[in-house]
């Protein structure tokens, strides 16, 4: 799990819900206590009240005076029952008609709910009362059934209410939450502008928690800019401190004192050449450093007709050249470096082309594809590996195709892309290459 706002949003649902629980249950068990207290009471007062209305009859002997008892217990079924029981007789409610309930044998209140003769849930007391010498015992009961209907009500209209109560404080904490992380969304943001090439350095007003990580990175990208700058400068005065004498070495070896030995003349021009090539392969990889940094996306539309116009301006108008890219798509990838990569490839497509060169740019699902066909005369397969291959130039033979672009090769590299060659459409020559769709340095 590596989203905060997911992390912190089911630690605090978990929280709530935990909190809510206890709470409501809580507040029921105490309700359920205060209503079972309260009915103890109540039976406690009606076994009291049955224990008066005991009274002494004509003859001497206990009789009940239902004139001084609840006429609730006269109403049979009423909910209200009671059972008095003497060494001799046992008195029970009209209202138990022929039913005998599993009366508790302990005093006190009822542990259980018992069984009513409508198979209602009465609650119990049982008491044990001497009166002259004589132990009478009473059980009193009461239907428990609509009191517990109450308190599930209770218990649905509080699972009600703190549902509700949660569903507001996450919408409430949900709304503090997207405002307290609002600023990470907003570095975020700058940062894909940073890869877009559309700023330079992150905003350092943020708040003081965000301060020293964004301060760390502007600096890491002033550093980073100033050491490739440092890097591509140097290179760049080496190539130049070595100009001159390059140029004094294409003179001397065309003095005659060289000419006279063709081999060793041609030998040294061939070394020179070598060294010529290797100072401009190693300046252009040089600038090929700047992908770490923030760039400028390839726009095809603004881009490519430019880049054939200049082709057709070098090779005439005899050679057709098409291309093809999907609007508003920008490629994520350095302009300069697109460009050289594209002029290289499509400039030796024109080289060896017949009459007509096109280049192709779609997106796919998972990487960027560009494909450039010519109708020329191609290149064998058993070639194709050679001609990719470094420090090969296939267009300085009799026949082939002019490859030897050490500089794509390493664009594409850096790129963590792949290319490959093929037969055209026309049965010349296309250049295969599929780039991700992020690009390496992001």
């Amino acid at each position: 799990m590596k989203s905060i706002r997911r992390r912190f949003t089911l630690g605090l649902v978990a929280s709530l819900l935990a909190v809510s629980l206890g709470l409501l249950q809580l507040s029921l068990w105490l309700i359920e206590n205060g209503l079972q207290d309260t009915l103890q009471a109540h039976l406690e007062a009606e076994a009291e009240g049955l224990l008066i209305a005991i009274v002494k009859g004509p003859h001497g002997h206990p009789q009940l005076d239902t004139s001084r008892i609840n006429p609730s217990y006269q109403r049979p079924f009423s909910g209200n029952y009671f059972q008095i029981m003497l060494p001799h007789q046992v008195w029970r409610s009209r209202s138990l008609w022929d039913n005998s309930p599993d009366w508790p044998e302990q005093d006190g209140l009822g542990q259980k709910p018992l069984r009513g003769p409508l198979r209602e849930r009465l609650i119990t007391y049982r008491a044990e009362y001497h009166r002259a010498g004589m132990p009478i015992i009473i059980n009193v009961a009461q239907d428990y059934t609509p009191i517990l209907n109450s308190l599930h009500q209770v218990q649905r209209w509080g699972w009600a209410v703190a549902g509700g109560a949660v569903l507001i404080l996450l919408l409430l904490l949900g709304y503090a939450m997207r405002s307290a992380l609002w600023p990470l969304e907003q570095v975020r943001r700058q940062i894909a502008q940073l890869q877009h090439g559309q700023r330079q350095q992150l905003d350092e007003q943020v708040p003081a928690e965000l301060q020293p990580l964004v301060e760390q990175i502007n600096h890491l990208l002033v550093h980073t800019d100033a050491s490739l700058k440092r890097s591509r400068h140097a290179l760049g005065n080496l190539g130049h401190a070595l100009k001159t004498p390059l140029a004094v070495l294409h003179n001397l070896i065309r003095r005659e004192e060289l000419t006279q030995a063709p081999a060793l003349q041609h030998s040294l021009q061939e070394q020179i050449g070598q060294i010529e090539k290797r100072i401009a392969l190693e300046l252009g990889r040089a600038r090929l450093a700047a992908d770490v940094l923030p760039t400028t996306y390839f726009d095809c539309q603004a881009e490519l007709p430019g880049l054939i116009r200049t082709l057709q301006m070098v090779h005439g108008q005899a050679i057709q050249l098409d291309w093809s890219a999907p609007e508003n798509s920008p490629l994520p990838w350095d302009r300069e470096d697109l460009l050289e990569l594209l002029g290289n490839l499509l400039d030796n497509a024109c080289k060896w082309a017949g009459h007509r060169v096109k280049l192709n740019i779609r997106q796919e699902t998972e990487h960027w594809h560009l494909q450039i066909d010519d109708d020329g005369p191609g290149i064998p397969p058993r070639q194709r590996q050679q001609a990719m291959a470094r420090g090969i130039r296939l267009d300085e033979q009799p026949a082939g195709h002019g490859l030897g672009l050490d500089i794509v090769n390493d664009i594409i590299m850096a790129w963590h892309g792949r290319w490959w060659l093929e037969d055209s459409q026309w049965g010349g020559l296309s250049v295969q290459i599929e780039l991700p769709i992020r690009p390496a340095a992001q």
